[in-house]
């Protein structure tokens, strides 16, 4: 398994915390995500050979957040 720490903007509220886990923690090959309100940013335990930071990120901005990898 891989980590990644993405930052995250846009999060202001427990609501959008629980938004970004969602989103992410239902991509295939994700093993766990943590959202973080006071550091702006998702950590991420995955699977590499499933998917890609590039591809986490793009799932947390189609959730209305803007990401970076």
């Amino acid at each position: 398994m891989a980590e990644v720490v993405i930052p995250v903007a846009g999060m202001d509220c427990g609501g959008c915390v629980k938004a970004v886990e969602k989103a992410v923690g239902h991509m295939p090959g994700v093993e766990s995500v943590k959202a973080d309100l006071a550091a702006n940013n998702a950590t991420v335990v995955y699977d590499a050979s499933i998917v890609t930071p590039t591809a986490i990120a793009e799932t947390i901005t189609r959730a209305g957040f803007k990401a970076a990898a």
